[in-house]
């Protein structure tokens, strides 16, 4: 993969995205331009962080709003390779990050976080950038990607940003545009179950399984059907016993066809 950064004003900050970009990706674009004298955004609907039976060719594209979208946010290169380009002929390293990649998202989608570090190892020494932008709604992602610049010593400095949410409550994500318009009030589940949960605690509650069901009932009720609901160290993603320190609420379920994840900061 060719290098992307060549030319461009230092510091460099990347936004690595899927594509189809919406409010969330653009609140990473303006905190990269904030922060950066250049931005670049890659756009790669990476085939290796997809299962046999998810939704890769169906996953939604739209290259020119996307482009559209970066030129009026001021992005200086927006960076569109081939698979072929990011995965030539031949190519045959993968790069695991073990332990935090094995259990929650891991566990419900195995490789997947294999195809997620490959990709973004490739895309932070392809683009040399200073800074690299990830949305919290992605939190174990984040936590993974945080562990492989840590451990593979790459020089870009990991700046989460927080969730962007609809006014009611739903974690922008790409995915949404899946939701019939019967599912999609429903779909609120998600941020009403991590919602009353840190109510829960609010009120005196501390014992984590019992915060993580306030989260499985009210996703349950809702219609969805649950992966999993966790009380979790927000670095390690160890499950909790009783929060009694930083802890971190994760949650994922099925509505139809449509996989929603979301997460929470409960203290």
């Amino acid at each position: 993969m060719r290098t992307a950064r060549s030319g461009l004003p230092e510091p460099v900050g990347v936004v690595p995205t899927m594509g189809y970009l919406h409010e969330g990706h653009a609140a990473l674009i303006r905190r990269a331009r904030d922060q950066c004298a250049s931005v670049i955004v890659t756009l790669f609907v990476n085939p290796r962080q997809f299962g046999p039976n998810e939704d890769f060719a169906r996953y939604p594209r739209d290259f020119a709003r996307d482009r559209a979208l970066c030129e009026s946010l001021g992005v200086d290169l927006l960076y569109a390779p081939s698979v072929d380009e990011v995965y030539p002929p031949g190519f045959a390293t993968s790069v695991d990050v073990s332990g935090l990649s094995e259990q929650w998202e891991g566990a419900h989608r195995p490789g997947h976080f294999r195809g997620v570090a490959t990709v973004v190892a490739k895309l932070l020494i392809g683009t040399r950038a200073d800074r690299a932008y990830f949305g919290e709604k992605d939190y174990q992602q984040l936590q993974v990607v945080k562990r492989l610049v840590l451990d593979l010593e790459i020089p870009t400095a990991i700046v989460p940003c927080p969730t962007v949410r609809e006014a009611d409550g739903l974690a922008l994500s790409s995915r949404n545009a899946y939701l019939t318009p019967d599912d999609r009030p429903r779909a609120t589940a998600l941020h009403r179950g991590l919602m009353a949960a840190r109510s829960a605690l609010a009120g005196g509650e501390r014992d984590a399984r019992r915060l993580a069901d306030s989260i499985s009932q009210t996703v349950v009720s809702a219609g969805l059907t649950l992966d999993y609901a966790a009380v979790v160290d927000p670095t390690t993603l160890a499950p909790l016993d009783r929060v009694d320190r930083p802890a971190r609420a994760l949650v994922a379920a099925r509505l139809g066809r449509v996989r929603l994840i979301d997460n929470l900061e409960l203290a």
